[in-house]
């Protein structure tokens, strides 16, 4: 895993808006950026790592396993790709344009390319495009707007994930440092959309398998996460995936756990029946 600890314009470190002992918070420069797809790699049976690639990567800002850019479908009448517009550090043409987060699974600006995982489905703009994306084709983007870096300073980590947040499962797990325990949890279809995870840490992974029930519908990572015995020492638990169903856990960690604000984070990446969920606005 990548990480950009300076500037790659400036070459200064990139500072952190705000910081504490176990996490930072960062505010990067809105940009929009016009890309190119460079290869399409299946991974598992539902997957694929799409690689992109341009001189607008090169500028590009990534400190933390969750960060995300905004990727765009529009296309003008020539077919040709549509940047969102920036202006004084805001994007205002949102509304009309259409778009969907994805988390930044690799990248490196030196070089110019990034990498990011698609779940293919036949119900989403997005799955559709990447279930027939091609090298040449080329794809707006924008951001990342910003950073929430957990600093590896913890003994442990429990961390559990559906298959739209595996990617910065597998972006976090791989940048551990070698003496912390990590159990982690991956909701998917069956054995099929299983890959393969490397990482230095000490890590004990277990795949839940939802069989035929819907993606969002069952409670696999609340009971695998609640099932899970503590070991001595400061930990932190990151959950991410269907809004509603990981829900429960929010109060689990924070109630019922005990733990501080600092050692836990419920993230809902989506919520079923809604096109585009901004789950920043999740609540605590």
């Amino acid at each position: 895993m990548i990480i950009t600890t300076h500037d790659p314009a400036s070459g200064e470190i990139i500072a952190p808006d705000e910081e504490n002992g176990k996490n930072a918070t960062y505010t990067h420069p809105l940009v929009p950026r016009l890309v190119t797809v460079e290869s399409v790699q299946p991974l598992g049976a539902r997957m694929v790592r799409i690689r992109v690639a341009g001189e607008d990567l090169k500028s590009l800002r990534s400190v933390a396993a969750e960060d995300h850019v905004k990727v765009f479908f529009d296309r003008d009448e020539q077919g040709r790709p549509v940047l969102p517009t920036v202006v004084g550090d805001r994007w205002v043409d949102g509304r009309s344009m259409t778009s969907r987060d994805y988390t930044i699974r690799d990248a490196n600006p030196a070089e110019g390319w990034m990498d990011l995982d698609f779940v293919l489905h036949e119900h989403g703009v997005a799955g559709r495009w990447a279930g027939t994306a091609q090298p040449g084709e080329q794809l707006a983007l924008l951001g990342p707007r910003g950073s929430f870096r957990v600093k590896d300073v913890f003994d442990w980590y429990v961390l559990a994930a559906d298959e739209t947040a595996l990617p910065a499962l597998a972006r976090w797990v791989s940048g551990l440092r070698a003496e912390a325990k990590v159990f982690a949890f991956i909701e998917v279809n069956d054995a099929d959309d299983e890959i393969v995870l490397d990482s230095p840490a000490q890590l004990q992974l277990r795949w839940l398998h939802r069989g035929s029930s819907p993606a969002g519908s069952t409670d696999l990572l609340e009971q695998a996460v609640k099932a899970q015995p503590l070991p001595e020492g400061e930990g932190f638990v990151w959950v991410a995936g269907e809004s509603m169903s990981i829900k429960p856990l929010r109060r689990y960690l924070k109630n019922e756990l005990g733990l501080d604000r600092d050692n836990w984070d419920v993230d809902g990446y989506w919520r079923r029946g809604q096109a585009d969920h901004d789950h920043h606005h999740d609540e605590d």
